[in-house]
């Protein structure tokens, strides 16, 4: 894409350090680049000063008349309307 802006004097002065810095950069390849590194630079950082995440774990309780190895009966007897009335029956 082809656009123009205005840099500031001190942007300009760092392009064309990295320009003259032996690395064989076209003027377009350094501005690129910095703005690159510049990105990427304030997304690690965005990144690092998140807060942890935190699991609130609670306890959903045990069922003894279910086998917990079986994950699939589980489910289908989670999902079942008889199960439910069951429970509450219990409670």
């Amino acid at each position: 894409m082809r656009t123009t802006i205005t840099l500031d004097d001190d942007v300009v002065k760092t392009i064309r350090d990295e320009m003259q810095a032996g690395s064989g950069k076209s003027f377009k390849e350094a501005v690129n680049d910095l703005i690159r590194s510049g990105r990427y630079y304030q997304e690690a950082r965005a990144v690092k000063k998140r807060k942890p995440f935190k699991v609130m774990a609670k306890s959903l309780g045990v069922y003894e008349h279910i086998n917990y190895d079986k994950t699939s009966e589980l489910v289908a007897r989670l999902d079942s309307e008889e199960f439910i009335r069951k429970d509450r029956r219990k409670k």
